[in-house]
């Protein structure tokens, strides 16, 4: 269920009849490569969690396309926010989804930038009791070892792939085919470039910049609809059982409460010594 297709009266019983669980697909706006477009991440996360949702009811919030992509600031297209203000803007979307009637709040990251900025919203957790949970899982970390052996076996070349490659470049056609342009792609391969490599196992903020400069990393070439189609599959069928597992769920709560509960005692021992 779209959040932003249900009238209200539908939307208050789609609350209780998914078990109060909303799903909060995450991408951003930034260049993948020469051939997809600006929203891919986007796109394609808010897709395959539509369809996990039909497998699993959940409501699916509205596409949302601010993240954490300050590396692709030199790009056109790209649309990034202060970071105080992207960590507030997302802490409050949370607390409006849960003052909506939702429990159970699942992050479905379709962009690897937003990993840590994820992990880092999900930690506030414990800052303060909130009447809902947050659970996060990343594009295709739901995906079966079974499934992701047949992948591996069957359908992809290669398995240096980490930006506007082959598997990005493959789920797009399965179901925008409209959004891609091969023809610009021009047998580019995005190999690292490796400029801070003397500097590692340490980093810097400019670290992806420095091995792709163009905002592709991996070899799309061997890209196509058919493994499209079968990788998406496999990614449905994960963030399907991922949400019926989050519905499932009893301990966060429970264990939410103890945390907090004992945080309550920690300040009351400290009140009580000092008076």
């Amino acid at each position: 269920m779209l959040w932003e297709e249900l009238t209200a009266d539908e939307f208050a019983k789609a609350v209780v009849d998914c078990g109060r669980t909303c799903v909060v697909p995450m991408g951003v706006l930034e260049r993948h490569g020469p051939h997809l477009p600006l929203g891919t991440d986007m796109i394609n996360a808010n897709y395959v969690a539509a369809r996990a949702a039909e497998r699993e009811p959940a409501v699916v919030f509205p596409p949302w396309f601010l993240g954490q992509i300050f590396e692709a600031k030199c790009f056109p297209g790209t649309i990034t926010l202060p970071p105080k203000l992207l960590v507030e803007l997302m802490l409050n979307i949370f607390d409006e989804i849960g003052r909506n009637g939702f429990t159970k709040i699942v992050v479905y990251n379709g962009h690897g930038g937003n990993i840590a900025l994820v992990n880092f919203l999900c930690q506030c957790q414990l800052a303060e009791k909130k009447p809902y949970q947050v659970y996060t899982i990343f594009y295709d970390a739901g995906i079966s070892d079974a499934d992701r052996a047949r992948l591996a076996k069957e359908v992809w070349t290669t398995t240096d792939d980490k930006h506007a490659g082959e598997n990005e470049t493959s789920l797009m056609p399965a179901h925008r085919p409209d959004l891609v342009k091969m023809d610009a792609l021009a047998g580019q391969i995005g190999s690292a470039l490796g400029r801070l490599d003397h500097i590692k196992p340490g980093g810097t903020a400019l670290g992806w910049y420095a091995d792709y400069p163009e905002h592709y990393a991996g070899d799309a070439r061997e890209a196509s609809a058919e493994k499209g189609e079968v990788f998406a599959e496999a990614m449905i069928d994960g963030l399907a059982r991922f949400i019926g597992a989050v519905k499932d769920d009893t301990v966060a709560a429970e264990l939410s409460d103890e945390f907090f509960r004992r945080e309550r005692e920690l300040r009351g021992d400290r009140k009580e010594h000092k008076a």
